[in-house]
């Protein structure tokens, strides 16, 4: 299966760092998308997470919103949060149905133990209720600062084991990437997962521009490795919290750095500091980077 039908134009290589961009937005978010509809290119997928609290129908209602918009909705199926099979296929065929999705994320999800059937994302693969829908490719996730409940051999082999497995059945694998603020530990993460023959194509988790406490916020509450040295390289410095910061170092090292060693790779940004804050830095970056 061809990597085009994970993005427009995914075979070319981008003329820039930021082209085929990809989002992040939940359900609360429609609104917000509304208002930067028109800075976000037609096609870009959209990540639809999958929260607690939120009802089935807020989260196919964001999947819809996103295929009206002329965009592709990612929505994603937290195992351990999913209470039956029932739910699990409802809701896939609700959005496969109303939404016209062809792409799903899976991931585990934060509960220590399952709510249901579903102890990881493996099982949700092995069910064949993605290909059975007409899913095309799934997307799993990479944590270049590693996982806080997996080591580093287990990482890996969950990767390799699930990209075999989506590949067996006839879709095709994306990675996506957790969020960070080190592009060196993300470089040399990419360099091994190609050393070790997977060729998937690979989402790289970028933080939008975002207050710095709530950014260091989410960076706790996720595993993901802030310590001063790293922030620093970032561009802020833990000693003074208040103003925001944004990724332009960070997107500045991977425009420098990422070469066709390092295979197919995309941006994806987490819009912490808000949709329409992260696409007009991305806007502001193209502007000042043109070739």
């Amino acid at each position: 299966m061809g990597y085009a039908q994970l993005h427009p134009n995914w075979e070319r290589t981008p003329v820039g760092i930021t082209e085929g961009f990809s989002l992040e937005m939940t359900a609360r978010d429609i609104g917000a998308l509304h208002e930067a509809a028109s800075m976000i290119p037609a096609q870009t997928p959209i990540a639809i997470p999958w929260l607690p609290g939120e009802a089935l129908a807020a989260r196919v209602a964001a999947a819809v919103a996103v295929r009206a918009l002329g965009c592709e909705p990612m929505p994603h199926f937290s195992a351990r949060r999913i209470v039956d099979a029932g739910e699990f296929e409802a809701y896939l065929a609700a959005v496969v149905e109303q939404a016209r999705v062809r792409r799903c994320f899976v991931v585990a999800g934060d509960p220590p133990e399952p709510q249901g059937p579903f102890f990881d994302s493996a099982a949700l693969i092995a069910t064949g209720a993605f290909e059975r829908a007409g899913i095309t490719a799934i997307g799993i996730g990479g944590h270049p600062d590693g996982h806080p409940q997996m080591s580093e051999v287990q990482c890996w082999a969950a990767i390799e084991n699930k990209v075999a497995a989506i590949t067996a059945r006839g879709m095709a694998p994306l990675i996506v990437t957790q969020f960070g603020f080190d592009a060196r530990s993300v470089l040399d993460w990419l360099t091994a997962l190609r050393a070790r023959g997977i060729d998937a194509p690979v989402r790289i988790g970028v933080p939008g521009p975002a207050g710095i406490k709530r950014l260091l916020g989410f960076a706790a509450r996720c595993g993901v490795g802030a310590s001063a040295s790293v922030m620093k390289k970032y561009g802020v410095s833990l000693g003074n919290l208040l103003g925001s910061a944004g990724p332009d170092r960070m997107v500045g090292a991977f425009a420098r750095e990422l070469g066709p060693e390092h295979g197919r790779v995309r941006l994806h940004f987490y819009p912490f500091g808000g949709i329409a804050k992260t696409v007009e830095w991305i806007a502001a970056w193209e502007r000042q980077n043109k070739t």
